[in-house]
């Protein structure tokens, strides 16, 4: 089972927190899907609802440990 970790900030797909990209990297999808469904997301909830989301996902989520 794969387990869902925030990419690494020497990562190329890495942006603000390396959420979007983990997320893309554990279930094969495209890191900018993930990114531009985040924007839908932020702009159709008037941005705090999903800001506080990523918020408390970066700090509950790991970061990818050393391969």
């Amino acid at each position: 089972m794969k387990r869902l970790y925030r990419t690494r900030s020497e990562s190329p797909d890495h942006m603000i927190a390396g959420i979007c990209s983990g997320i893309g990297e554990t279930y094969g999808i495209d890191p900018r899907v993930v990114r531009l469904a985040c924007i839908f997301l932020a702009i159709a909830s008037m941005i705090v609802p999903l800001a506080v989301t990523y918020g408390i996902a970066w700090m509950m989520l790991p970061e990818q440990p050393d391969t």
